[in-house]
């Protein structure tokens, strides 16, 4: 049960940055007792990995604080995300490896089964994170951007560590997330609408 948590604390972490849940795990495995990934995920832990995933996750960080840029980055992400978010479910709840060398035993073992749940927790995240950004930015002039991210990061590393040191807080993480979805999905129904009443009456 701690591990299924775990690993969809990690996807939905993954859903609003592809790297932080998985620079995290890396992190803590590598210089903590925090985590102890299985053999097939250990390369998270590998000095290089790291740093590639230090620098991606810099990038990440710009680009996603500039309006317009972030739509565009988005769009990219909705690949990346859910990859991560796949890759962070896996590892997170102790699935033995991601490479499949023998394709029948890959799925005959369902081995994919949380690769594939972590893909879709991530992308429905995601899917979240990129329908509030035109949301925020459109009320706020583009203002609202970098606060709006900022908090997401934050977010994400909460959540990653939670995920991985007191599992059972996800659920909180979870409820919050479903409160933000509908949220969103509210503003975006009053925008229409306020914009259908502007052209019905202008």
């Amino acid at each position: 049960m701690f591990e299924v948590l775990t690993g969809t604390g990690l996807a939905a972490s993954a859903g609003l940055n592809a790297y932080i849940p998985l620079l995290t795990m890396g992190l803590l495995a590598r210089f903590t007792g925090a985590i102890d990934l299985p053999s097939g995920w250990a390369w998270l832990a590998n000095g290089w990995t790291l740093t590639i995933l230090a620098i991606l996750l810099a990038i990440e960080v710009v680009a996603d604080k500039v309006p317009v840029v972030d739509h565009l980055n988005d769009a990219v992400q909705t690949f990346v995300r859910p990859t991560a978010g796949g890759l962070a479910f896996g590892a997170g709840s102790t699935a033995e490896t991601v490479t499949v060398t023998d394709p029948g035993s890959f799925f005959s073992s369902h081995q994919w089964v949380p690769i594939v749940a972590g893909a879709v927790i991530a992308l429905a995240v995601h899917g979240v994170k990129a329908a509030s950004r035109p949301v925020v930015n459109a009320t706020t002039a583009g203002v609202g951007a970098p606060v709006a991210s900022t908090a997401e990061d934050i977010s994400s590393v909460v959540m990653s560590i939670v995920a991985i040191v007191l599992p059972v807080l996800v659920l909180i993480g979870l409820g919050v997330l479903i409160w933000a979805t509908f949220w969103v999905f509210r503003k975006r129904r009053q925008k229409k609408a306020a914009v259908e009443t502007r052209q019905l009456f202008g």
